[in-house]
């Protein structure tokens, strides 16, 4: 148990370097200050911009017992809201004690903001966190405690160690820890028995949260599943954190461009490889694709009204689409290679983004599921779009359709996955800048002779033939990126071997962001 002298310490910190009264004792000023009025907003400043609470036991422990009096005092006055008891498993979770105390105030911070908010802003409010948990990680004694234990990537490690409390999350082991901070309020409230009016107040306090835990045998299992809800989405975001801070190239002239894949060379591949490559399916298409007739009249009353206007490809791309409407905050994802447009066609939404990173090989899952030829995009980098609050994007989604080559009976690629159309055109400020790169011969099959847009536009077919378009700057003020994917740039060994270009150095290769 604290001593007198910490107990004083810490209620100081809890009120901002005001030290308690010398008429007071300070165990009757721990009860005034753990019964006060509960305050979120004082919660979540306090976490982000003083010290570090978790690295500071007494004051760790302290805050706990407020929270949990403040949860039971919810749930007193309605039992049957479920909200009320979400609050009061996040504050139980935070008493796990396998999440250490770095992760404990990771996960306070979120917490704060949820608690606040409810499920309905999640996506927000899980973001609107995430820059005062990077302002937390950056403070001296988290930095300090990274180094001492040999933490890396912080983002990927606090991932980690809440997957594993996730797993953990119990109706009995929740209970368990409901048990032990009863247990340690029990001890607080034995310092003041003896204190007229402050050992009845705390005695009811106790009395309250007793109540409540009677009750929570019945209660908890329906919180649950919104609280995991809550831990999938913040594991979510530490991970595309993770994924962010590792930039597409960070030194472009020491790498190499696995250069585009032209269609015949791909199909050779897919035809040689052995085993053949496992997103290339077997028999006839599975999904059939838009019939451009049906779908025109359709869809160009929408582009009438703003949407964006589809080729008959884009429609036949889809199995079914809608014309839909996207309200920010939200964001799309595109995987493209370094001769792609960042500002282009084909997007995903932020849910299937986390299920094609979440899938045992990502790069199969795309390639099958959202249907792309390897001869279309050699892939290895992705970029964001941000709708942002207050924003609305126009978009068409639906179900990718099969796509099959005449050159390769027999065989398809799946679809099915939604994916997400819209588009600028093509000469908008907002599009990407392009470069294009005469491959010379030689062992280094240098990049040669660039020329803009308007330059490679005027050339003959044939002079085209021999060019490789390489993204110069990305334009569009929503997009960020771009990033790597961690997939790698090649489907096939061979292709790797004898597909090296070197890249110059160009913004739209180097994320900025």
């Amino acid at each position: 148990m604290a001593t007198e002298n910490q107990i004083r310490d810490a209620l100081t910190w809890l009120h901002n370097d005001q030290p308690a009264p010398e008429d007071k004792n300070v165990w009757e000023w721990l009860w005034e200050a753990i019964q006060g009025d509960f305050n979120d907003n004082r919660s979540t400043g306090q976490i982000a911009f003083d010290a570090g609470v978790s690295m500071i036991p007494v004051v760790d422990q302290i805050c706990d017992v407020r929270d949990l009096i403040a949860n039971c005092r919810k749930i007193n006055q309605d039992p049957s809201n479920t909200w009320s008891w979400v609050a009061i498993v996040l504050t139980l979770i935070g008493l796990f004690p396998s999440l250490g105390s770095l992760v404990k105030g990771v996960l306070k911070i979120f917490f704060a903001f949820i608690r606040r908010a409810g499920l309905n802003q999640l996506v927000k409010v899980v973001d609107d966190a995430m820059q005062w948990v990077i302002t937390y990680l950056r403070k001296r004694e988290v930095q300090r405690y990274l180094r001492v234990h040999k933490i890396d990537d912080v983002f990927q490690y606090l991932a980690n160690k809440i997957k594993t409390a996730k797993a953990q999350v119990s109706t009995s082991a929740l209970l368990a820890r409901f048990d032990d901070a009863i247990k340690v309020m029990r001890d607080l409230m034995d310092k003041v028995t003896w204190i007229p009016g402050a050992g009845a107040k705390a005695k009811a306090a106790v009395d309250t949260v007793l109540s409540v835990r009677r009750m929570a045998d019945t209660y908890l299992a329906r919180a649950l599943e919104p609280v995991q809800k809550i831990l999938d989405r913040i594991i979510y975001r530490l991970e595309h954190e993770a994924l962010l801070k590792r930039s597409a190239i960070v030194d472009a002239r020491n790498i190499h461009y696995r250069g585009a894949l032209p269609e015949a060379r791909a199909v050779s591949l897919m035809r040689t490889t052995h085993p053949p490559p496992r997103w290339l399916s077997s028999g006839a298409p599975t999904v059939s694709e838009a019939s451009p007739r049906l779908y025109r009249p359709i869809v160009d009353k929408r582009v009438a009204q703003g949407w964006p206007s589809l080729s008959d490809q884009n429609i036949k791309s889809f199995h079914r689409l809608v014309a839909d409407e996207i309200k920010g905050p939200a964001k799309l994802y595109r995987i493209l290679a370094p001769n792609s447009r960042a500002m282009s066609d084909c997007w995903v939404s932020e849910d299937v983004f986390k299920a094609l990173m979440s899938a045992p090989n990502p790069r199969e899952a795309w390639r099958k599921h959202l249907a792309v030829w390897p001869d279309w995009n050699v892939n290895g980098q992705f970029v964001v779009y941000d709708v942002k609050e207050g924003q609305t994007l126009k978009v068409w989604r639906g179900e990718a359709s099969s796509q099959t080559k005449d050159v390769l009976p027999g065989k398809h690629l799946q679809g099915g996955w939604e994916q997400v159309v819209f588009n600028v055109p093509r000469g908008h400020q907002y599009n990407d800048t392009m470069r294009y790169y005469r491959v010379g011969g030689g062992s280094g099959n240098r990049l040669q002779g660039v020329k803009t847009q308007a330059e490679f536009d005027a050339l003959p077919a044939e002079a085209k033939a021999q060019y490789i378009a390489l993204r110069d700057r990305i334009n569009h003020p929503n997009i960020s990126g771009p990033f790597e994917t961690g997939w790698g740039y090649t489907d096939f060994a061979e292709h790797a071997a004898d597909g090296r270009i070197g890249l110059p150095s160009l913004a739209g290769q180097v994320s900025s962001n």
